[in-house]
């Protein structure tokens, strides 16, 4: 999901480059307000801690681009491309190394896990809006 301050500063273009860039497609993909139910439910391992308010606020207060990516180890991958949640420790040449300062604003976020992946994605979309298909470059993606 690339968060607000990335779709606000017009870094969706170059999120989503990264992430093809790579060889990874995207299946499905929005433009969209994050409603305070989704928020309350993406961020529900959260509730309870100081910086919860502050998260549903942020995450609803303006359009994200939510998108469910597709490839071999696409979870480790696309995590060392969005680089560490705190952007002081993001490698440069990441996504927050290179575009973001801050941790309360890190232009992107990404599942951790295959299977909260899975999880968050039921947040966002219904199966019916994926797009199941083959790129042409696959067979000189993967062995």
């Amino acid at each position: 999901m690339i968060k607000p301050d990335g779709v606000q500063r017009g870094l969706v273009g170059e999120v989503i480059r990264r992430i093809e860039k790579v060889g990874f497609k995207i299946i499905a993909m929005k433009l969209h307000k994050v409603t305070m139910e989704q928020a309350e439910k993406h961020y529900a391992i959260h509730k309870g801690k100081p910086f919860y308010e502050g998260l549903l606020e942020y995450i609803t207060s303006g359009p994200v681009v939510s998108m469910i990516v597709e490839g071999k180890e696409a979870v480790k991958i696309t995590r060392k491309i969005v680089g560490a949640t705190n952007p002081v420790d993001a490698e440069p040449g990441s996504i927050r190394g290179d575009y973001s300062l801050e941790i309360g604003r890190n232009i992107i976020h990404a599942a951790d896990s295959p299977e909260n992946a899975i999880i968050e994605y039921k947040i966002y979309f219904a199966e019916e809006e994926f797009e199941v298909y083959q790129k042409s470059d696959e067979v000189w993606i993967y062995e």
